[in-house]
């Protein structure tokens, strides 16, 4: 069984920034792809940034220039930095993750979720 552990998250105000680490653990012999996903209220879930085995990375649009993916292959985590908050990127941050499994398929696993709340 595999487990992603989120940590970060928490209030700021329009402006700040913070920093969203997730963690996989568990039976992982390697990992295809992670993402952040978030979903704000009334809201569907939204693909917030994505990087894959081979270092490609991906952002939502509404978050290119101010949100950084980085990825520790040492600890199967990635982080998300997030600089110049703004109100609208409130929601629930979830960890993502794509395991290739030995049938040439992919499992897939998510964070319970981490809240980040910018006022303004």
């Amino acid at each position: 069984q595999v487990r992603l552990a989120e940590f970060g998250g928490g209030s700021v105000r329009a402006g700040g920034s913070l920093r969203l680490s997730c963690a996989a653990s568990g039976s992982i012999f390697s990992i295809n792809a992670m993402e952040w996903y978030r979903q704000a209220p009334g809201k569907e879930r939204e693909l917030v940034a994505s990087i894959t085995h081979d270092d490609r990375i991906n952002y939502a649009e509404s978050v290119k220039g101010r949100f950084t993916l980085s990825r520790d292959d040492a600890k199967n985590a990635v982080d998300l930095q997030m600089t110049s908050l703004k109100p609208e990127d409130t929601a629930i941050y979830y960890c993502h993750a794509e395991l290739p499994t030995v049938l040439g398929t992919f499992q897939y696993y998510w964070g319970q979720g981490t809240q980040v709340t910018v006022s303004s």
